[in-house]
């Protein structure tokens, strides 16, 4: 009798297709990432991003609550200064913004995990990762000296609260100075969740909007990865496993799902996506015209950073994405 395989005998009733599911998303693998900005009572939505916003400390708060009442277990942060300078001193003061958002959420909820973007762009005047060479419009980072900046940036927002530091600079050696520095500083549980395969992507446009973190010249191609590359993520990720990370990022996710396969087959640490500002805007702003339905596109594609290997996904989706897996 042909045929003699029929697979879709395990197709035929939602219960079952339940029972054989593969790759099964939760909300235990979620990441919401936040905006932090001076002053009070301000939620400004971003006009690329629908349904994010920046917000002041105090609604940075309410919304820590409302993430851990929806039972995602972390979000990360990331600041926008009252101003700016070449040493990105809002980054690593005490009383930056990120600092100050961390110590608030977590006395606010203190078993919501707070994860730090240890980064330089958006607290640098000329909106780069680091320092550059004076009179340097082409955005080459110096890179040794802006390890310095990272590592102080990176003890201050541990000092202020933040459970794990997430370097995203995507300097050589990021990872190594900042471990040293949280070690010198008695942080050595705090752990080292490093962008470690970074992509000058054409999908992070919004996610400037958000955090006003856009160069005022050159562009980022000096230090984030090439598209084109896939080999070269390997070894940067050796490289982070080398100095002492303890978790590793792919961002973007939808079009890098093959590295985020190939750095889950290489290594044995917990592999996150960053599920970035271009890809939830296509979605949403097609969902918005009505062509899709936003519910089943966007779960169907954060289960897909999944079965490429994800362990955890940060994702703009994170809240709505918690609703709909209830």
């Amino acid at each position: 009798m042909f045929p003699n395989h029929r697979p879709r005998r395990l197709r035929t009733h939602p219960q079952l297709r339940r029972m054989v599911r593969e790759t099964v998303l939760t909300t235990s693998d979620l990441i919401y990432p936040l905006f932090a900005v001076p002053g009070e009572g301000i939620a400004k939505e971003v006009k690329s991003m629908p349904g994010v916003f920046q917000l002041s400390v105090d609604k940075i708060v309410e919304e820590a609550k409302e993430v851990y009442e929806l039972g995602i277990p972390g979000v990360i942060l990331f600041g926008i200064p009252e101003d700016k300078d070449v040493e990105a001193t809002g980054a690593w003061h005490d009383c930056g913004i990120v600092q100050k958002a961390s110590t608030a959420i977590k006395e606010a909820v203190p078993d919501l995990i707070v994860i730090a973007d240890t980064c330089l762009c958006e607290y640098t005047s000329h909106g780069h990762c680091g320092y550059l060479q004076v009179g340097d419009l082409s955005g080459r980072v110096l890179n040794d000296p802006t390890l310095e900046l990272l590592k102080k940036t990176a003890v201050s927002q541990a000092k202020a609260g933040a459970d794990i530091i997430a370097p995203s600079g995507m300097m050589d050696g990021f990872v190594q100075a900042i471990r040293v520095g949280l070690d010198e500083a008695g942080f050595q549980d705090t752990p080292i969740m490093s962008y470690a395969a970074k992509y000058a992507s054409s999908y992070y446009g919004p996610f400037r909007d958000a955090a006003d973190s856009s160069p005022q010249f050159g562009d980022r191609r000096t230090y984030q990865m090439d598209p084109a590359n896939s080999r070269e993520a390997i070894k940067e990720i050796e490289l982070d496993i080398a100095e002492g990370a303890d978790m590793l990022m792919v961002k973007p996710a939808l079009s890098y799902m093959d590295i985020i396969w190939q750095v889950k087959q290489a290594c044995n640490l917990p592999v996150a996506a960053y599920n970035v500002s271009g890809e939830y805007s296509m979605i949403k702003a097609a969902a918005l015209n009505g062509w899709i339905d936003e519910e089943r596109v966007a779960l169907e594609t954060l289960t897909s950073f999944k079965r490429a290997g994800a362990d955890l996904i940060l994702t703009y989706h994170a809240k709505d994405a918690a609703r709909w897996l209830r």
